[in-house]
């Protein structure tokens, strides 16, 4: 599946693309093997920002069908 361009940035986009959480530093983490793990936590919030994308592209493919030509 190919994804859809980002459209352009305004301010006013009542549907904004989602932005993917930024990674921890790789210097945050104690390496002494917490539960969880900060890297841990980023991949949660990865998992659902590749959801909230998924859903996203999903409307925007809907609403390019419906747009008019």
């Amino acid at each position: 599946m190919n994804p859809l361009p980002a459209p352009p940035a305004l301010d006013d986009d009542p549907d904004p693309m989602p932005q993917a959480p930024e990674p921890p530093d790789l210097n945050a983490c104690c390496g002494s093997g917490c539960d969880p793990c900060i890297f841990d936590a980023h991949d949660l919030a990865m998992d659902e920002h590749r959801q909230a994308l998924r859903a996203w592209q999903a409307r925007r493919a809907v609403q390019a069908t419906q747009a008019p030509r």
